[in-house]
């Protein structure tokens, strides 16, 4: 696993720059990368968008993926990422949406989804998601869904075709 100071090494060697789109960790993926020295080199803007209304306004999340799929899910995830890159300069965006306790009967407390576009410009980016289970009280759940966040932009970034 990186640290996160491994991460935003990794970043600035590849010449990363980070939009974040965070529903569940409310800005803390964003906040846990500010905390490295050169930061403001890595990271161009964050959304923190917890409302639907708010994911539709900002990111462009479609109405219908929101009936569709439910806000915890790899596709809204994935809308998300897509809605901050075009709304940035940056060219990776980390997306998280997801619940930290029992307020929904059909998804477990500490379910995260997430995902990682990488692009820049026109075309469409290359977009992965994925679902992870994080136990813990809330703070716990949203920290450790945030430096996952961070921690899988080397390894997802290893994957793109170039």
């Amino acid at each position: 696993m990186n640290t996160i100071e491994e991460v935003a090494r990794f970043m600035r060697s590849e010449s990363l720059l980070l939009v974040t789109a965070e529903s569940c960790t409310a800005g803390l993926i964003a906040a846990t990368l500010a905390d490295i020295p050169g930061a403001g080199k890595l990271l161009d803007c964050a959304f923190v968008v917890y409302s639907p209304e708010a994911k539709k306004r900002c990111l462009s999340v479609k109405q219908s993926t929101l009936d569709r799929c439910n806000l915890t899910s790899e596709e809204v995830a994935h809308e998300m990422a897509e809605g901050a890159l075009g709304n940035s300069r940056a060219n990776v965006a980390v997306s998280n949406t997801g619940v930290v306790d029992d307020t929904d009967d059909d998804i477990p407390a500490g379910t995260q989804c997430f995902a990682w576009a990488f692009g820049a410009g026109k075309g469409s980016p290359a977009v992965f998601t994925e679902t992870r289970r994080f136990m813990g009280d809330r703070v716990a759940i949203r920290e450790a869904a945030a430096r996952h966040a961070l921690e899988r932009i080397p390894y997802y970034f290893s994957k793109l075709e170039r």
